[in-house]
């Protein structure tokens, strides 16, 4: 029948066999699933408890990195010129606000100078990872701070706290050689990339600062410590919760960084430039270290450690003054009539007799002119009146090739290992450079060599090469280092007076030291009245310069002109018995002689070394030397009074010049 089932079991055992088998099947199937699903269990509970529990731990509790504070820099004597202060800010966390431009709206009621940076604010804000609090405003006045605590329930993701903001006391004291920080850039993060490294997580914090320049940027690493950490519970969209102090790990100070400079040194040079532009360096001649590193005109380094609003970087850029470079070690300057000493050295390295004399008439045969017209100099007169007429006569004796090797050996067109980078070598020419640099006409002329004689043409250096070319000069025994950072961490760097002898007999170094010291206290030397320090019976040797910047021909020097002006230079050393601190000092477009514009202002820095120093001022309560006799001569300005020693203008915030960069090509009238 149609009805009737298909499959017939002839015997009941057939039938008792077929669902014995199923039954075997299904429960064989069951045991495996229960065998293996045991083994799961058991390797989750017992062999891989320990991983999720850490994960699960990691889904409970966030580590939050804390920024460390960062090391202090302080000068020799101990005192803070880079440390941290407290500051109250405000920060935004986006994943905790409603609507982000409603918050920003509220919160520029309360403050409303962040709505001129409101599209920077959202820039920064996106580009934070989730859940991390974004500084938007520093430096709050405390009304600000209880403004925002007041209104916080009103703003979500909004909240006020007090953080370390770096601080340098000494504002533009300080500011070329300390540097600044400033926030992480993109730059900065591909640079890292770029070295191959992987970039630390602290970097992505929005409050991170890096060194930006000097010191900070230098020495960054030692001064950056090790982030810390905070370890919160947090729900299940990442806000926190509660905070585990068990779990948080304090952060590690960076290193304190000591200096060699002196803050008093430092603030007096500053005051002592008022309006000029140019820069000072006073270095120890005994172990290289650097007193004093200033440029001026300066700027606030304050200002850019939350961000330099872009008008004001503008108008710090293009300035013709140039108040962002560091003229102490970026800055290039012809260096005039304070070369002449190194000139000296290799006429005596060339076999020329001191005695010999020639006669000044104040017109060379080239048509290269004297300042002055000083009749039968010998060396020691040519380098106490910087008489141009006795170095373009002798010069050629040495040649262009051992001026320059000399001059070398006392320090120019070297970069020195100082803990800061970014510094410009200068030009020292010689015949190699002539051929290499003019294929045309690659014969060196003896005309030629009459201008680097006397430190002009194609010679150019910096504050710093001369500071080390005048310790070594007051030295007298070996090749002086300068040395700027003095320990990190309490470990000491190495003195500056582990180096070599110098390569100078000591009667050719008594011959040249002999002629500047009669620069500063022989009447007739060209700056005698603004060199007496008026410190008992301690005396300071110099030497003046004049540089010209641009080719006058036959036309006047003087111009009102503030970049058409000459520089001016003055290299000096104390006391002349036993030496103990180099100065120099350089006036950018000063527009006077080295020995008005420049003699003073190194006068006081060198007497306010000299006052900090306890051996120094006992030697204060002897009688003075004698009185020099005689007429005096100023450098630089010829059938004009002398101006009075008086003491420069006294402002703690210069003005800014321009430091000229690149060789002067002009051939004509130096000092």
């Amino acid at each position: 029948m149609s009805g009737e089932p298909s499959i017939f079991f002839s015997d009941v055992n057939e039938r008792q066999g077929s669902f014995l088998r199923r039954t075997f099947v299904v429960g064989g199937l069951t045991a495996l699933g229960a065998t293996a699903l045991t083994i799961r269990l058991a390797q989750l509970q017992v062999v891989q408890a320990q991983e999720y529990s850490t994960l699960a731990s990691q889904n409970q509790f966030n580590f939050r990195l804390v920024p460390p504070p960062r090391g202090r820099i302080l000068d020799r004597n101990g005192v803070t010129i880079a440390g941290n202060r407290p500051s109250f800010r405000v920060l935004v966390v986006r994943d905790e606000t409603r609507d982000l431009d409603q918050t920003l709206d509220l919160l520029g009621r309360l403050l409303p100078d962040t709505l001129d940076r409101r599209r920077a604010i959202i820039r920064d804000v996106n580009a934070a990872p989730r859940f991390s609090p974004v500084p938007i405003k520093s430096d709050l006045t405390w009304e600000e701070f209880a403004r925002v605590n007041l209104y916080s329930p009103e703003l979500p993701g909004v909240m006020a706290d007090m953080n370390e903001a770096r601080f340098y006391p000494y504002t533009g004291a300080f500011a070329h050689v300390i540097g600044y920080v400033a926030k992480v850039s993109d730059r900065d993060i591909q640079a890292i990339r770029d070295r191959g490294e992987e970039p630390p997580q602290i970097l992505f914090n929005p409050g991170f600062r890096i060194g930006r320049s000097g010191v900070e940027k230098a020495l960054d690493a030692d001064l950056r410590g090790e982030a810390g950490g905070n370890r919160v519970e947090v729900d299940a969209r990442g806000r926190v919760v509660a905070e585990d102090i068990g779990g948080s790990r304090p952060a590690v100070p960076g290193k304190d960084v000591v200096l060699t400079l002196d803050a008093d040194v430092q603030n007096r040079a500053l005051e002592v430039f008022g309006d000029e532009s140019g820069a000072c360096v006073v270095m120890d001649v005994r172990n290289g270290d650097i007193l004093c590193m200033m440029s001026a005109p300066s700027f606030d380094p304050n200002l850019f450690v939350s961000g330099v609003p872009t008008r004001t970087y503008r108008a710090l850029a293009d300035y013709e003054r140039k108040p962002l470079l560091d003229k102490t070690i970026n800055g290039t300057f012809p260096p005039g009539s304070t070369f002449k000493p190194a000139t000296a050295l290799a006429l005596l390295a060339a076999g020329v007799n001191p005695a010999d004399r020639v006669n000044c008439s104040g017109v060379f045969r080239t048509g290269q002119r004297c300042w002055g017209r000083h009749g039968s100099q010998d060396m020691h007169n040519a380098i106490k009146n910087s008489c141009d007429i006795y170095f373009y006569t002798m010069c050629n004796r040495a040649g262009v090739d051992l001026i320059r090797d000399t001059a070398m050996k006392l320090g120019f067109e070297h970069e020195f290992d100082i803990g800061v980078d970014n510094q410009r070598k200068g030009m020292l020419p010689s015949t190699e450079w002539k051929r290499r640099t003019f294929p045309r006409d690659p014969v060196w002329h003896p005309g030629e060599t009459t201008s680097v004689a006397i430190g002009q043409g194609a010679v150019t250096v910096n504050a710093l090469q001369l500071a080390v070319y005048t310790s070594r000069l007051a030295n007298g025994r070996k090749a002086i280092q300068p040395r700027l950072i003095k320990s990190v961490g309490g470990v000491d760097r190495p003195s500056g007076a582990e180096v070599p002898d110098l390569p100078f007999s000591v009667e050719h170094l008594d011959i040249v030291r002999g002629g500047m010291i009669a620069v500063a206290n022989d009447r007739s030397g060209t700056a005698y009245r603004q060199s007496q320090l008026g410190l008992g019976d301690i005396q300071m040797a110099g030497k003046t310069g004049t540089a010209q910047t641009r080719n006058y021909g036959s036309g006047s020097r003087r111009s009102n002109i503030w970049s058409q002006k000459d520089h001016n230079l003055f290299i000096a050393f104390a006391p002349v018995d036993a030496p103990r601190y180099a100065v120099v000092v350089i006036i950018e477009h000063g527009g006077r002689g080295g020995g008005t514009a420049g003699a003073p202002r190194a006068r006081e820095v060198m007497r306010t070394v000299l006052l900090k120093d306890p051996e120094m001022r006992e030697r204060i309560t002897r009688p003075p030397p004698p009185e020099a006799t005689g007429p005096q001569l100023d450098e630089g300005e010829i059938g004009a009074a002398p101006e009075p020693a008086v003491a420069p203008p006294t402002q703690t915030a210069p003005a800014a010049p321009r430091a000229t960069t690149g060789p002067q090509p002009y051939l004509s009238e130096p000092q």
